[in-house]
């Protein structure tokens, strides 16, 4: 019990500077992607705390007591395909499939190739590793554990209690009256104000209102 920390700091660990910035360079835009969609406490919260324990409890359950073995699996490359996959999914609901010849290949398993390409051209990677970041952020795209990230509510308590709009630059706010937690979220870094009362409330960013789904209207003539 003294080593459960384990399950969740594996992914800041890295076999060498190489690795690292492998890593990193796939993991930054996807994870600015997934804060500017969910926020960035929830961002922190999800990848210190369930992106970490899940794919790790289920790597460990998987390798000690399926396949009774004992490797070891370290890098962000977990959270990296956790990412893609939830990004797969979306990309599946706006365009189910891709050809390739007389083939149709639904565009959700686009990870999975890449993972198996990822196997068999660099040595030493975690191929169920790998498989199990897939798995939960599969589960995260299709909305089965959209559970684990905290209410609104204790969001923005936690945002007024620490001013965390006014402190960190960039931050990506939470906030139910604008478009909710899984639309348009606001931000500090464009210097918005709000029009209107309730939930037709509008972002306004010198003169420009933006909506729901990200399109601009411009206000007055």
């Amino acid at each position: 019990m003294t080593q459960v920390y384990r399950l969740n700091t594996y992914p800041l660990l890295h076999k060498n500077l190489l690795h690292f910035l492998l890593n990193s360079f796939a993991l930054v835009p996807l994870l600015e992607r997934f804060e500017s969609e969910h926020g960035t406490v929830v961002t922190f919260i999800l990848f210190t705390g369930p992106f970490g324990l899940l794919p790790g409890g289920l790597y460990t359950l998987l390798e000690r007591f399926v396949f009774r073995l004992n490797g070891a699996a370290i890098g962000a490359s977990v959270w990296v395909f956790l990412l893609l996959c939830n990004e797969a999914i979306k990309t599946y609901r706006v365009n189910p499939y891709f050809s390739l010849l007389d083939w149709k290949i639904p565009t959700w398993t686009t990870p999975l190739f890449l993972i198996l390409v990822i196997n068999f051209l660099i040595p030493h990677t975690s191929f169920l590793g790998h498989l199990c970041g897939a798995v939960v952020g599969y589960l995260w795209g299709l909305g089965y554990i959209r559970f684990l990230a905290p209410p609104d509510k204790v969001l923005r308590f936690i945002e007024g209690k620490l001013n965390l709009l006014g402190r960190l630059p960039h931050y990506v706010s939470v906030d139910k009256s604008t478009y909710g937690r899984y639309g348009v979220l606001p931000s500090n870094s464009n210097g918005g104000s709000r029009v209107g009362p309730g939930r037709g409330t509008l972002e306004v960013a010198d003169g420009v209102a933006i909506g729901p789904v990200g399109s601009t209207q411009r206000l007055g003539p």
